[in-house]
């Protein structure tokens, strides 16, 4: 009679045990990650799929499923999918207050699902709500670190908010009041990259999210593109095969004057259709294209637009068709592709604004400045120079073109590595356009700032980051203050 006693009493306590919530990062569970960050979101999804029901308690095939909602909407901005997936958010989090709190994955999977959702709701336009998401998962993580100090994963998640909190734009400042932290980008960066080198379980499962934010990063909040593409060639980043990755590098490098190798990304990327299906190839594509010249940088852009179901960088993509046509020579395709600014897209981006201010001016640019432009931002700088030969401010009536032809024979200078000609033609473009409207006079300034950084020259290289910041009522005003402010931070450290 005893021993079925005992029998009986593990069954209950087995039953009952097998009933608690709980967070099990199994090897299934890891499989279904490294499938997601590498956008096969359909191969994730089965792998969640049967996990969960080989174990209904387990909250984190649930927690991973957030992954597959963010990628999906980051990326592609569906508003349709946005109202389908949006409820997801309190779901999952109701959920994950259902494991016990004894698990340093209580807290941790409720601040990534927040800061996932906070970077969600910027792209659909809901600063506030964004602003809220980021606060909480802010503060989860830090109670995590407290309660936790030895699990790693918080030390990914609180460096890279820390070092992005650090260079806050004054049109955001409402953000950093709402958090009321302050950021430390050199404290954030050695973390982040401390945690690259850990020989730790976790820290290994989460490398690759892991590099994703410390490149980008260590590209836009302190200024080091060369090392962030060495870095890619000497870790070997898989390009091919982990789209997360392609499109770290095909963005950066889209942003970083390198047109060429945007190219040498998309086409090597694996073409498998377990692949997320992402219009913003198209887009980078078309960006490529366009930055050389080439007569089929339309194809690309054009389908971006008919595909992408979002807002973010529309505006842009259709400033860059007006100017494809109008330097073909069509007119009035043209002007239909500048009329559909005023209509499609959003205005978040400092790019989209440009956009819409241009569109609204009706002025149209000079071809020879536009496609010095072009050809400078691709990478393609003796080209660029070619278009240039023989100019003189005087052969320009308007005071915007004038400086305008000073800033790209600076730019051109400057990436030629002919630092002095730079300088002082970064200097004829801050005297000349300091009271306009255009970013040219503020750029210059950062630019100065970052050739006098990159000489050692500390003191004046934050003269000139001021310098960017005391102007005021600029294109690009938010990015530009956001990488001074990156810029005298570094240098002050």
């Amino acid at each position: 009679m005893t021993r079925y006693l005992i029998f009986f009493f593990f069954l209950l306590t087995s039953l009952f045990v097998r009933g608690q919530k709980h967070f099990d990062f199994n090897t299934g569970c890891r499989q279904a990650y490294q499938e997601i960050i590498r956008l096969k979101l359909d191969a994730g999804q089965v792998i969640l799929d049967n996990e969960k029901k080989k174990d209904p308690d387990n909250l984190i095939p649930y927690f991973l499923e957030n992954y597959i909602d963010f990628f999906v909407l980051f990326f592609n901005e569906d508003p349709s999918e946005y109202k389908a997936r949006k409820g997801n958010l309190d779901k999952r989090i109701e959920w994950m207050n259902e494991g016990p709190e004894s698990s340093p994955f209580y807290l941790f999977t409720k601040s990534l699902i927040h800061f996932q959702w906070a970077a969600v709701k910027i792209k659909f336009g809901n600063n506030w709500a964004a602003g809220w998401e980021f606060r909480r998962s802010f503060l989860e993580v830090r109670e995590n670190q407290q309660k936790f100090p030895g699990f790693p994963l918080n030390t990914m998640l609180s460096a890279t908010m820390q070092v992005v909190s650090g260079t806050i734009p004054d049109g955001y400042k409402w953000l950093s009041n709402l958090l009321g932290i302050k950021g430390n980008i050199k404290t954030g960066m050695q973390d982040l990259s401390g945690f690259l080198i850990l020989p730790d379980t976790w820290a290994t499962l989460y490398h690759d999210e892991a590099i994703f934010y410390f490149l980008y990063l260590k590209f836009y909040i302190e200024n080091h593109g060369a090392e962030v593409f060495a870095y890619i060639r000497q870790n070997r980043l898989d390009l091919r095969r982990n789209h997360l990755y392609a499109y770290l590098a095909s963005n950066l490098a889209v942003n970083d004057q390198q047109s060429a190798y945007v190219q040498e990304i998309i086409r090597q990327k694996s073409s498998d259709h377990e692949y997320l299906d992402m219009p913003v190839w198209d887009l980078e594509m078309g960006y490529a294209r366009m930055n050389h010249l080439d007569i089929d940088a339309n194809v690309y852009l054009e389908r971006f637009i008919r595909r992408f179901q979002g807002a973010f960088y529309v505006k842009d993509a259709l400033q860059k068709l007006s100017w494809f046509y109008y330097l073909q020579g069509d007119q009035e395709k043209a002007n239909q592709f500048r009329a559909m600014i005023q209509k499609q897209g959003s205005t978040v981006s400092d790019a989209d604004k440009q956009a819409l201010r241009e569109a609204g001016s009706g002025v149209w640019p000079d071809k020879g400045l536009l496609r010095a432009r072009l050809l400078c931002d691709g990478g393609y700088y003796f080209e660029a120079l070619q278009c240039l030969q023989g100019q003189h401010t005087d052969n320009y009536t308007l005071p915007e073109q004038k400086v305008e032809l000073t800033y790209r024979l600076a730019r051109i200078y400057d990436g030629l590595g002919r630092q002095e000609e730079a300088i002082a033609a970064y200097l004829s473009t801050i005297r000349a356009g300091g009271t306009l409207t255009a970013y040219y006079a503020a750029r210059a300034a950062l630019q100065i700032g970052t050739i006098y950084e990159k000489g050692g020259d500390r003191k004046k290289a934050i003269e000139w980051f001021q310098k960017c910041l005391s102007l005021k009522d600029h294109e690009y005003k938010n990015s530009l203050d956001q990488k001074a402010k990156a810029g005298i931070a570094r240098c002050s450290e």
